[in-house]
Protein backbone atom coordinates (compact mmCIF):
# COMPACT_ATOMS: atom_id res chain seq x y z
CA UNK A 1 0.00 0.00 0.00
CA UNK A 2 1.38 3.41 -0.99
CA UNK A 3 2.05 5.99 1.71
CA UNK A 4 -0.63 8.39 0.41
CA UNK A 5 -3.19 5.59 0.34
CA UNK A 6 -2.29 4.66 3.93
CA UNK A 7 -2.70 8.28 5.06
CA UNK A 8 -6.08 8.46 3.31
CA UNK A 9 -7.17 5.22 5.01
CA UNK A 10 -6.12 6.53 8.42
CA UNK A 11 -7.92 9.82 7.78
CA UNK A 12 -11.15 8.08 6.78
CA UNK A 13 -10.99 5.73 9.77
CA UNK A 14 -10.54 8.63 12.18
CA UNK A 15 -13.47 10.51 10.59
CA UNK A 16 -15.61 7.37 10.99
CA UNK A 17 -14.79 7.09 14.70
CA UNK A 18 -17.93 7.06 16.86
CA UNK A 19 -18.52 8.94 20.09
CA UNK A 20 -18.76 5.60 21.89
CA UNK A 21 -15.30 4.61 20.70
CA UNK A 22 -13.92 7.97 21.87
CA UNK A 23 -15.41 7.46 25.35
CA UNK A 24 -14.11 3.89 25.51
CA UNK A 25 -10.63 5.02 24.47
CA UNK A 26 -10.51 7.87 27.03
CA UNK A 27 -11.54 5.65 29.92
CA UNK A 28 -9.26 2.86 28.71
CA UNK A 29 -6.28 5.21 28.74
CA UNK A 30 -7.23 6.49 32.19
CA UNK A 31 -7.42 2.93 33.43
CA UNK A 32 -3.91 2.05 32.25
CA UNK A 33 -2.57 5.34 33.65
CA UNK A 34 -4.03 4.54 37.07
CA UNK A 35 -2.64 0.99 36.84
CA UNK A 36 0.82 2.41 36.20
CA UNK A 37 0.46 4.46 39.39
CA UNK A 38 -0.92 1.44 41.30
CA UNK A 39 -4.17 3.29 42.05
CA UNK A 40 -7.51 1.59 42.61
CA UNK A 41 -9.18 3.86 40.04
CA UNK A 42 -7.77 1.47 37.44
CA UNK A 43 -10.86 -0.67 37.95
CA UNK A 44 -13.88 1.69 37.79
CA UNK A 45 -12.44 3.49 34.76
CA UNK A 46 -11.59 0.18 33.14
CA UNK A 47 -15.09 -1.18 33.69
CA UNK A 48 -16.65 1.74 31.78
CA UNK A 49 -14.28 1.17 28.87
CA UNK A 50 -14.77 -2.59 28.60
CA UNK A 51 -18.55 -2.43 28.72
CA UNK A 52 -18.50 -0.12 25.69
CA UNK A 53 -15.98 -2.35 23.90
CA UNK A 54 -18.21 -5.39 24.28
CA UNK A 55 -20.67 -3.55 22.04
CA UNK A 56 -18.02 -2.21 19.62
CA UNK A 57 -16.27 -5.56 19.17
CA UNK A 58 -19.54 -7.30 18.42
CA UNK A 59 -20.18 -4.81 15.64
CA UNK A 60 -16.66 -5.34 14.24
CA UNK A 61 -17.05 -9.16 14.42
CA UNK A 62 -14.14 -9.36 16.87
CA UNK A 63 -15.91 -12.01 18.89
CA UNK A 64 -12.95 -13.13 20.96
CA UNK A 65 -12.19 -9.52 21.82
CA UNK A 66 -15.84 -9.07 22.76
CA UNK A 67 -15.52 -12.07 25.05
CA UNK A 68 -12.29 -10.83 26.59
CA UNK A 69 -13.93 -7.53 27.41
CA UNK A 70 -16.62 -9.42 29.30
CA UNK A 71 -13.83 -11.31 31.08
CA UNK A 72 -12.20 -7.94 31.80
CA UNK A 73 -15.41 -6.85 33.46
CA UNK A 74 -15.48 -9.91 35.72
CA UNK A 75 -11.74 -9.71 36.44
CA UNK A 76 -12.04 -5.99 37.18
CA UNK A 77 -14.54 -6.76 39.92
CA UNK A 78 -12.17 -9.44 41.27
CA UNK A 79 -9.13 -7.17 40.97
CA UNK A 80 -11.01 -4.33 42.68
CA UNK A 81 -11.66 -6.71 45.59
CA UNK A 82 -8.07 -8.02 45.67
CA UNK A 83 -6.50 -4.56 45.61
CA UNK A 84 -8.67 -3.26 48.46
CA UNK A 85 -8.81 -6.24 50.82
CA UNK A 86 -6.29 -6.54 53.66
CA UNK A 87 -4.60 -9.58 55.16
CA UNK A 88 -4.56 -10.51 58.85
CA UNK A 89 -1.87 -7.87 59.43
CA UNK A 90 -4.05 -5.25 57.71
CA UNK A 91 -1.63 -4.98 54.80
CA UNK A 92 -2.90 -4.52 51.25
CA UNK A 93 -1.77 -6.65 48.31
CA UNK A 94 1.82 -5.87 47.30
CA UNK A 95 3.57 -6.11 43.94
CA UNK A 96 5.36 -9.44 43.48
CA UNK A 97 6.92 -11.39 40.61
CA UNK A 98 6.11 -14.86 39.31
CA UNK A 99 8.21 -17.85 40.27
CA UNK A 100 9.21 -20.51 37.73
CA UNK A 101 6.09 -22.62 38.36
CA UNK A 102 3.83 -19.59 37.86
CA UNK A 103 5.61 -18.75 34.58
CA UNK A 104 4.92 -22.25 33.27
CA UNK A 105 1.28 -22.07 34.39
CA UNK A 106 0.72 -18.66 32.77
CA UNK A 107 2.38 -19.59 29.47
CA UNK A 108 0.39 -22.82 29.42
CA UNK A 109 -2.79 -20.81 30.05
CA UNK A 110 -2.07 -18.61 27.02
CA UNK A 111 -1.60 -21.70 24.84
CA UNK A 112 -4.76 -23.33 26.26
CA UNK A 113 -6.95 -20.28 25.70
CA UNK A 114 -5.51 -19.80 22.20
CA UNK A 115 -6.37 -23.37 21.17
CA UNK A 116 -9.90 -23.14 22.57
CA UNK A 117 -10.67 -19.69 21.19
CA UNK A 118 -9.20 -20.31 17.74
CA UNK A 119 -11.24 -23.52 17.45
CA UNK A 120 -14.44 -21.72 18.40
CA UNK A 121 -13.81 -18.76 16.08
CA UNK A 122 -12.77 -20.94 13.15
CA UNK A 123 -15.75 -23.26 13.42
CA UNK A 124 -18.62 -21.29 14.92
CA UNK A 125 -18.22 -17.64 13.85
CA UNK A 126 -17.73 -15.55 10.71
CA UNK A 127 -14.57 -13.90 12.05
CA UNK A 128 -12.03 -13.14 9.32
CA UNK A 129 -9.13 -12.85 11.78
CA UNK A 130 -9.72 -15.87 14.07
CA UNK A 131 -6.09 -16.69 14.92
CA UNK A 132 -5.04 -13.05 15.33
CA UNK A 133 -8.07 -12.33 17.52
CA UNK A 134 -7.55 -15.50 19.58
CA UNK A 135 -3.87 -14.78 20.22
CA UNK A 136 -4.37 -11.26 21.57
CA UNK A 137 -7.35 -12.39 23.61
CA UNK A 138 -5.43 -15.27 25.20
CA UNK A 139 -2.55 -12.99 26.15
CA UNK A 140 -4.87 -10.38 27.65
CA UNK A 141 -6.84 -12.92 29.69
CA UNK A 142 -3.65 -14.00 31.43
CA UNK A 143 -2.49 -10.37 31.69
CA UNK A 144 -5.71 -9.41 33.44
CA UNK A 145 -5.28 -12.21 35.97
CA UNK A 146 -1.68 -11.16 36.62
CA UNK A 147 -2.79 -7.57 37.17
CA UNK A 148 -5.55 -8.60 39.57
CA UNK A 149 -2.96 -10.46 41.65
CA UNK A 150 -0.40 -7.61 41.28
CA UNK A 151 2.23 -9.66 39.47
CA UNK A 152 4.72 -7.43 37.68
CA UNK A 153 4.61 -9.78 34.69
CA UNK A 154 1.17 -8.40 33.84
CA UNK A 155 2.99 -5.56 32.08
CA UNK A 156 4.93 -8.01 29.91
CA UNK A 157 1.64 -9.54 28.80
CA UNK A 158 0.20 -6.09 28.04
CA UNK A 159 3.32 -5.07 26.08
CA UNK A 160 3.18 -8.17 23.87
CA UNK A 161 -0.60 -8.02 23.42
CA UNK A 162 -0.66 -4.29 22.69
CA UNK A 163 2.07 -4.63 20.08
CA UNK A 164 0.11 -7.33 18.26
CA UNK A 165 -3.21 -5.46 18.60
CA UNK A 166 -2.14 -2.23 16.89
CA UNK A 167 -2.19 -3.59 13.31
CA UNK A 168 -5.27 -5.72 14.10
CA UNK A 169 -7.43 -2.69 14.87
CA UNK A 170 -6.07 -0.77 11.89
CA UNK A 171 -7.11 -3.70 9.71
CA UNK A 172 -10.59 -3.74 11.28
CA UNK A 173 -11.06 0.00 10.69
CA UNK A 174 -10.99 1.01 14.38
CA UNK A 175 -8.30 3.62 13.90
CA UNK A 176 -8.71 5.47 17.17
CA UNK A 177 -8.58 2.16 19.02
CA UNK A 178 -5.33 1.25 17.25
CA UNK A 179 -3.88 4.60 18.37
CA UNK A 180 -5.14 3.81 21.86
CA UNK A 181 -3.23 0.51 21.80
CA UNK A 182 -0.08 2.31 20.68
CA UNK A 183 -0.43 4.58 23.72
CA UNK A 184 -1.22 1.48 25.82
CA UNK A 185 2.08 0.03 24.61
CA UNK A 186 4.01 3.09 25.78
CA UNK A 187 2.16 3.15 29.11
CA UNK A 188 2.75 -0.57 29.61
CA UNK A 189 6.48 -0.08 29.18
CA UNK A 190 6.39 2.82 31.66
CA UNK A 191 4.18 0.75 33.97
CA UNK A 192 6.69 -2.09 34.00
CA UNK A 193 9.51 0.34 34.82
CA UNK A 194 7.45 1.97 37.60
CA UNK A 195 6.40 -1.35 39.16
CA UNK A 196 9.95 -2.70 38.85
CA UNK A 197 11.22 0.20 40.96
CA UNK A 198 8.52 -0.43 43.57
CA UNK A 199 9.25 -4.16 43.60
CA UNK A 200 12.94 -3.45 44.18
CA UNK A 201 11.97 -1.08 46.99
CA UNK A 202 9.70 -3.71 48.60
CA UNK A 203 12.55 -6.23 48.55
Amino acid sequence: MEFNSLIELLKNNILDTTYLEVIAVVFGLLSVWFAKQEKILVYPTGIISVVIYVYLCFGAKLYADMGINFVYFVMSIYGWYMWTRKDVNKNKLSITSCNFKEYIINISAVVFFFIILSYVLLNFTDSNVPLWDSLTTSIFIVGMWLMATKKIENWIAWIIGDFISIPLYIYKGLMLTSIQFFIFLILAILGYISWKKKLTKYN
